[in-house]
């Protein structure tokens, strides 16, 4: 193998960890955007909830609840 090979395996090398880095650094923003919405989503999905477990465990809908089993 001649210096003009060495040379060349070299650049091609340092050019493929150049975009190693920076397919991982692309892909770790996409992912962190895609985890803000599932947070948010999260969230919303949370306060959905409580209200309903807050309406569940209301004596008002239990009493209405029971009457209309009757």
């Amino acid at each position: 193998m001649g210096p003009f090979e060495v040379i060349t395996v070299a650049i091609v090398a340092v050019f493929g960890v150049k975009a190693f880095k920076e397919y991982n650094q692309r892909k770790t923003s996409v992912d962190n955007s895609e985890v803000d919405a599932l947070k948010s989503e999260l969230v919303k999905l949370q306060d959905r909830v409580a209200t309903l477990e807050t309406i569940v465990t209301d004596k008002s809908y239990q009493l209405g609840e029971q009457i209309d089993k009757l």
